[in-house]
């Protein structure tokens, strides 16, 4: 149990979405040893620092739905396979943070797979966030063709977190891709109407219309080292915000 409870905190229930890709490391692919301890340990400290936590996590490490079209399936059963590959990184992560770090977590599933993890229900996540236990959502949402930032949304607002800290291999929001122009220019703030106007890459649409209408801020930045997660969220240069005032 955390004892940070006394420590004025900016937000007390965060949801932290973590991409598939982050959790395979260098390579992207597969599930790396120390990018996997990373983010367990970054969870980790959120927990001790009073933070109550839950968690979101993709799975293109493993197997990415909108790979139907070039293996010659339907997008839907594409999809299904995405989600089975969400609770495969879920379940490591469960083991990583309760192995390592002694911290109490459940995996909840939009699937229904109770010999693995408990389903997902609204007032029994609620429950063990308020307990001090961290929450891997995994599954997505349940549904083909919505992704995982779409259920990071969907599940923040149903549990009540106050922010979505989007955690990505780039520190913060770009006007163009980065890696292929040195001119590119990151942004500090943004509207969501600025996202979806400008078609900037930060959600999908649906995920980023979802936080608009509830007003829910997301903060994307770039997950490379030990303390990432504390100083995007104590540090306002750090990353982009993307809020109702931009």
């Amino acid at each position: 149990m955390n004892d940070a409870g006394q420590v004025r905190l900016p937000y007390k229930r965060i949801m932290l979405k973590v991409s598939g890709e982050m959790l395979g490391g260098s390579s992207s692919v597969g599930i790396a040893t120390d990018a996997m301890e990373l983010v367990a340990g970054e969870i980790a400290t959120l927990y001790e620092r009073g933070f109550e936590v839950a968690v979101v996590v993709g799975g293109g490490n493993i197997f990415r739905g909108s790979q139907a079209a070039t293996l010659g399936m339907e997008r839907a059963s594409a999809d299904y396979m995405g989600m089975l590959a969400t609770c495969i990184n879920g379940l490591a992560l469960q083991a990583a943070l309760e192995s390592k770090y002694k911290v109490h977590t459940r995996v909840m599933t939009a699937i229904h797979m109770p010999e693995l993890a408990e389903p997902y229900i609204r007032r029994k996540a609620v429950k063990h966030l308020s307990s001090d236990r961290i929450v891997i959502f995994a599954g997505g949402t349940g549904n083909p063709l919505f992704t995982t930032d779409t259920a990071a949304s969907l599940r923040a607002q149903e549990i009540g977190a106050e922010i979505i800290l989007k955690a990505t291999k780039v520190d913060g929001v770009y006007d163009k891709d980065p890696v292929q122009y040195s001119d590119a220019v990151r942004y500090d703030h943004l509207t969501y109407l600025d996202v979806i106007s400008k078609q900037l890459q930060v959600m999908d649409a649906t995920a980023i219309t979802m936080c608009m209408e509830a007003n829910l801020p997301v903060k994307v930045f770039r997950l490379q080292d030990r303390g990432s997660i504390v100083d995007a969220i104590y540090n306002s240069e750090i990353g982009t915000m993307v809020s109702a005032a931009g």
